[in-house]
Formats: structure tokens, C-alpha cells, sequence
């Protein structure tokens, strides 16, 4: 019989709840490419910027993410994976999705919202 640590066990199975909600899910991808804007992930989603908001509070109380001010602009980015489970998770996760069809949109609109000032992201996210 294999025995398994309580504590780790607590670990793994709040890590996946964490992942679980697919606005989570995409924003985590998106963040595993690098730091962003709120006005970037809301318009590479398509969700509105209260929405992402509460799911990144989140991400950031389970320590997944963190935040960084500048003037105006709140940049989030993963923090590093705590142990080998956390980062062999989030590496699977990019293989497994880098073909799907939904997560392909993200990347393309994210990598769009990059290439602009932010203040033309927020316009454009204003809109959905």
C-alpha cells in the first residue's frame, strides 16, 4: 500500500481546485508566457475586467500569482512553482492545450494586446 502525506495530499488537491475554473485555467496559461496587464488578459479572454479581477484575487491568495504596481497598471505574473508537482502541472498543461482551439485564441489575441500601447488594450477591452 503506498502511503501518501496528508499535507502534500491538501496541497495537490487545492492546487487542482485552483485550476479548475477555465477563466483561472486561461488566465494561468497566459501568465506561464509572461507578466501582463489586467486590460491584456481581459481582452485576450474576452471577459470583463470585474471578472478577472475577482478570479486573479483569487490566484492570488493561493499563491499562484502575484502582482506588481506601475502608475496606473496592475501586471500580474506566476510565481515560481513551489515544488516538481506544481511545475510538471503547469508544463503538461501548456503541452497538452498548446493545440486546442480555445487556448490557441488566447495566445493569438494576448500576443496582439502585447504588441499595443495599453492604453489602446483598455479601449479595446472596454468594449466587450
Amino acid at each position: 500500500m503506498i502511503k501518501i502525506n496528508n499535507s502534500a495530499m491538501k496541497s495537490y488537491t487545492r492546487f487542482f481546485r485552483v485550476l479548475s475554473d477555465p477563466t483561472r485555467l486561461g488566465i494561468v496559461l497566459l501568465l506561464a508566457k509572461g507578466e501582463l496587464c489586467v486590460c491584456q488578459i481581459e481582452a485576450a479572454l474576452k471577459v470583463h475586467q470585474a471578472k478577472i479581477s475577482r478570479h486573479l484575487a483569487y490566484l492570488r491568495k493561493h499563491g499562484i500569482v502575484k502582482v506588481r504596481s506601475e502608475w496606473k497598471w496592475k501586471h500580474y505574473s506566476l510565481f515560481k512553482p513551489r515544488d516538481k508537482f506544481e511545475r510538471s502541472i503547469l508544463r503538461c498543461l501548456q503541452e497538452c492545450l498548446a493545440n486546442d482551439a480555445l487556448f490557441k485564441s488566447y495566445f493569438t489575441q494576448m500576443e496582439e494586446c502585447v504588441s499595443q500601447p495599453l492604453d489602446r488594450v483598455v479601449k479595446i477591452a472596454r468594449k466587450l
